[in-house]
């Protein structure tokens, strides 16, 4: 603000001397008389404005190309304000959909990896059930086999039981017809 106050004080004197150069003596006189007040007001308020150094009073406390240069230095502010608030919501939008790719990129990977892992967790229940059934059935074929074995065993016993009775009948007979008595009685003897 400062710097704004001494363009005013450089610029006021400016004028009035050029005016009264170029102009005839007749609109050189009534410049210079308009002039001065409009230079010691500037200078008065310029004091005041470094004393309160308030925006509002520049403004008002002149009225030509000074004014002019306010309003332009306040437009290119504005202007740059509103361009670096446009660069902020475009980077803070940019970075927002960044960070939106990026978490659907994780969720992406996510869904993906645990689809591998639950296929291949079905993949080995598969294994598994496929293991389970053979399993299974070779355990049914060992019972069959087993039972099988057991039953030929069985036929075996019997028929030798069988045998073992004929051959009893046989020698009891043989034994009546001859009349001689056995000479082993039930073996405990």
């Amino acid at each position: 603000m400062e710097k704004e106050v001494k363009k005013v004080e450089a610029k006021t004197p400016e004028t009035p001397t050029l005016a009264s150069s170029e102009v005839p003596n007749d609109v050189a006189q009534e410049k210079p008389a308009v002039h001065p007040q409009e230079t010691k007001a500037d200078e008065s308020k310029a004091i005041t404005l470094a004393e309160k150094t308030p925006e509002p009073v520049v403004k008002k406390a002149s009225k030509g190309s000074i004014d002019r240069d306010v309003a332009l230095a306040e437009l290119e502010k504005e202007k740059s304000l509103s361009f670096i608030k446009a660069w902020e919501e475009s980077e803070k939008s940019k970075a927002e959909n960044k960070a939106q790719k990026k978490l659907s990129d994780v969720a992406a990977w996510e869904n993906s990896q645990k689809a591998a892992v639950e296929a291949k967790l079905r993949k080995i229940e598969e294994q598994l059930e496929k293991k389970k059934a053979d399993y299974a059935e070779k355990m049914k074929n060992k019972a069959a086999l087993i039972h099988k074995q057991a039953e030929e065993k069985r036929a075996m016993v019997e028929a030798r039981r069988g045998e073992e009775r004929l051959k009893a009948e046989e020698t009891a007979a043989k034994y009546r017809a001859t009349g001689h008595a056995p000479k082993k009685l039930l073996g405990c003897f």
